[in-house]
């Protein structure tokens, strides 16, 4: 029996009205089919993934100029071929899909840099034609790389689809990205162009990047065109084009018709511990994937839709995936936490935002703040939030039910860049539990397994999938051979895919997860994802952040150090530790109390928010600090500093 509690049902008028019951009413009308209950739902989807494709593809009524032979040639990971035969362009299907409005707004954008603006959907396409026609003049044709360093402001949404509507490769990264970790990326994909901003304002600060952004242009011989975007009237630098110049030519808005699998753009694995992977994904499956999420964020025209996000996180693409629903979308390009960490509720609420999602860390920070957006601003208009990047605490879920509103729907996800989608997420038609993921994202075989391949239920397994799916990896760039790809998700389990989360699912099909698996805490034979540890240990208010780590040694007694930051800091009295010990001690295990607590500034973060457990797992085995991070995929490099001194100190004693 499931014990956790229930915080949100929704309405009969709620359930009924959404996207998936919609989709459902659509199953039973055309194609006969009807289904007892969700999981029902779920297990057709993943049992005859021909028909449920398909059916994506003719209830959004998605756009090929060539039908396919088949739906799926080849039933196999990795190696699947979806769709053989069919062509289209992605981004023919976003700037016309179903429920777009000429006269709407298609994006309103909230710049600390730029102030706020929008765009209509004929104004967006609009500007995308005429970008496209220069890029085209500039020799950008099929295949060919066009790389960015903007942040998540119009630009890059323009740039983008325009592109991709000439069958070229987009591939993004934040300017707030080291340049170093920048050109890891962008030497590998060799761009033909590229274009970049080199100054923003963040926290009412102007930051200059001009020196890093010249070191990119230099350090990319593959370049024939550079284009720059003028923050606050910057000269142009020597050799570029001006980006304000190629937006006002009218031109026809046209698409060249790519294969169902042809590169649509390259996306990159964290590079945290080694070069970053550049993921490659094709045009089909995108938008089959974004087009299906839709269902499970229950997004149509008439949504309001506010992610916050880089755009070197794979959710700016999410934002692309809501515009294709005819959704109006908010970017957000400032501090969320400047002047104060209402900042983006507030415009959440001006704008009225009908969904809003974060990473689960901005979340808990709000809560650390002590902010109540529902008791301060009218946020009457959002009906759903979400949540990634991390796991979501039930002390997550209580701040939102109380400090937010008492009836939202509130649906994390979790899924991965790897495949630009999510493995579980929400289901609007059912109840919320605290801490639980409501269920398995539909054409998505999700199971944990036990390290044998035996599928569990109630207990923390390996999150794999069973069967392919149109949006996995068409393959890493370079890797001609696959054998990255394979050994990156398909070498444990052998035709299955290894996502290298902890996971649990409930008899009803809600999930929990519980961290990386290659983060794993095991005391004494006993394993545990650290998500465990984190909450019991963040829901105490003198703790703000934390990070623990288990030190396996070869002959030797395990280690298990917990990093904490402190809501006043220098008062890691031992008061404090014994509170930390004592709600390990309750709400998780003694055994799970931590050998040695210590106090940090800062716990070292991805530039998508994630704690770099294993860097700092690898650093404090003995591994070289060069070596095990690259600093430049961190978005507090500094904060490493600390635990290289703590690895030094321990190893002289």
């Amino acid at each position: 029996m499931n014990k956790n509690p229930i915080l949100w049902t929704p309405t009969p008028e709620r359930a009924e009205a959404s996207q998936l019951a919609a989709y459902q009413n659509w199953l039973k009308r055309t194609k006969g089919l009807e289904f007892d209950n969700y999981n029902d739902l779920w297990t057709w989807s993943t049992t005859d993934l021909e028909a449920f494709w398909q059916s994506i593809c003719d209830y959004f009524e998605l756009q090929f100029s060539a039908p396919a032979t088949k739906v799926l040639a080849e039933r196999k990971m990795p190696g699947a071929k979806w769709f053989p035969g069919a062509q289209l362009n992605w981004a023919e299907n976003i700037l016309f899909g179903r429920g777009v409005s000429d006269e709407n707004q298609s994006l309103i954008i909230h710049s600390e840099t730029f102030g706020r603006s929008e765009l209509t959907w004929d104004q967006l396409r609009t500007q995308v034609a005429s970008l496209a026609l220069h890029l085209r003049q500039m020799g950008v044709g099929q295949g060919d790389r066009v790389a960015a360093i903007l942040p998540n402001t119009e630009a890059a949404i323009i740039a983008c689809l325009a592109a991709t509507s000439l069958g070229a490769i987009w591939s993004l990264c934040a300017p707030d990205m080291g340049h170093v970790a920048i050109l890891d990326r962008f030497r590998q994909i060799e761009p033909k162009v590229l274009i970049y901003q080199d100054s923003y304002q963040h926290g009412g600060k102007l930051i200059s990047r001009q020196d890093e952004m010249a070191n990119v242009v230099a350090g990319l011989p593959s370049l024939q065109q550079h284009i720059f975007v003028s923050a606050k009237g910057q000269n142009l630098p020597s050799g570029a084009i001006a980006w304000e110049g190629l937006l006002d030519t009218a031109a026809e808005l046209s698409f060249i018709q790519v294969d169902f699998d042809h590169p649509l753009w390259i996306v990159y694995s964290s590079g945290t511990t080694g070069n970053p992977k550049p993921i490659v994904h094709g045009h089909g499956g995108i938008l089959l994937e974004g087009s299906k999420q839709s269902l499970h964020l229950d997004l149509g025209p008439d949504s309001r839709f506010c992610w916050l996000t880089s755009s070197g996180w794979v959710m700016w693409n999410l934002q692309l995936g809501a515009l294709g629903q005819g959704a109006t979308v908010m970017l957000y390009d400032r501090a969320p936490n400047y002047p104060d960490m209402l900042d983006i509720w507030r415009r959440v609420a001006d704008e009225k935002m009908t969904y809003f999602g974060a990473g689960a860390a901005f979340f808990t920070a709000c809560a650390k703040a002590g902010i109540e957006p529902g008791a301060n601003l009218d946020l009457s208009a959002l009906v759903s939030l979400g949540a990634t990047g991390s796991p979501m605490t039930s002390d997550g879920y209580d701040w939102v039910y109380r400090a937010v509103s008492a009836d939202i729907w509130l649906a994390p996800v979790s899924g991965g860049t790897d495949f630009c989608g999510a493995f579980v997420g929400g289901n609007v038609m059912l109840p919320v539990r605290a801490g639980e993921m409501q269920a398995r994202a539909l054409g998505n075989a999700v199971r944990a397994y036990d390290p044998f391949g035996a599928e569990l239920t109630g207990e923390v397994g390996e999150l794999v999938c069973t069967e392919p799916l149109p949006s996995m990896p068409l393959f890493f760039w370079g890797d001609d051979d696959g054998s990255r790809l394979y050994e990156s998700y398909f070498d444990t389990y052998p035709g299955i895919w290894r996502h290298g989360d902890w996971i649990s699912f409930t008899a009803e099909g809600g999930s929990v997860i519980y961290g990386r698996s290659d983060a794993t805490i095991n005391r004494r034979g006993l394993r545990l994802g650290s998500s465990e540890i984190y909450q019991a240990v963040e829901a105490l208010p003198e703790i703000q952040d934390s990070l623990v780590v288990d030190l396996e040694f070869l002959g030797k007694d395990g280690f298990m150090p917990l990093f904490v930051v402190l809501t006043h800091p220098g008062s890691l009295a031992d008061g404090v530790k014994d509170q930390i010990k004592s709600s390990i001690r309750q709400f998780v295990s003694a055994r799970f109390v931590p050998d040695e607590i210590i106090e940090v500034p800062e716990i070292p973060r991805t530039l998508s928010g994630k704690k770099l457990e294993v860097p700092v797992k690898k650093l404090l085995l003995g591994g070289d600090p060069a070596k095990v991070v690259n600093r430049d995929s961190m978005v507090n490099p500094d904060s490493f500093d600390i635990f290289i001194d703590y690895a030094n100190d321990r190893n002289e004693t």
